[in-house]
């Protein structure tokens, strides 16, 4: 297994503990947690750009309702697919040493289906309809819902969610940072 150190040099192992919140020993174990997805592609090249269908494999993915979110968001290329530096920095955003406030921006991103940057309506009622699942509310229901959200959240009263808006409201919830992180 020593081969999988000896993938980065000192330099690249320095440049990635810089820009992600891992120590270098984390950062070999993050590329092993890689290499295991698709083990011939990595071997062959490290820089490979994984399909999102293998980034999906991942446990921690496997069941989580914004999965397909999630993988886009930390797509260098948008549609999913992730090299080894997408997969680290979406690692290292769900790791433990990761800031709340990080953390927060890359949730605003996830949830932000529709990428203008607020979160309106329409993306409320996908996140609701992925959170329920099977158990689908009414459309009075889901409404309510809705209402009672930007009742509390919605502080310029313009029916959508600001990243400082939600911000505020990430604050606010104790469980934020225990929902929002993979364990290595």
């Amino acid at each position: 297994m020593g081969g999988t150190s000896s993938q980065f040099t000192e330099a690249e192992l320095e440049d990635y503990q810089e820009l992600t919140y891992f120590t270098k020993k984390e950062i070999i174990h993050v590329f092993k947690r890689f290499h295991l997805l698709d083990p011939d592609a990595v071997r062959q090249d490290k820089n490979v750009r994984l399909p999102i269908d293998k980034i999906l494999e991942l446990q921690e993915l496997r069941v989580n309702p914004f999965k397909d979110r999630i993988c886009k968001v930390f797509s260098s290329s948008g549609d999913g697919d992730q090299t080894f530096e997408d997969f680290l920095d979406m690692m290292s955003v769900f790791s433990d040493n990761a800031p709340k406030s990080v953390k927060a921006e890359y949730a605003f991103r996830i949830y932000d289906f529709n990428e203008d940057d607020f979160i309106c309506s329409s993306d409320l009622r996908e996140i609701i309809n992925r959170l329920t699942g099977d158990q689908e509310l009414s459309d009075e229901d889901m409404q309510q819902l809705i209402d009672n959200i930007f009742e509390e959240a919605d502080l310029d009263d313009d029916d959508s969610l600001s990243f400082a808006e939600f911000e505020h409201v990430i604050s606010k919830a104790p469980d934020f940072l225990n929902s929002f992180r993979f364990r290595l």
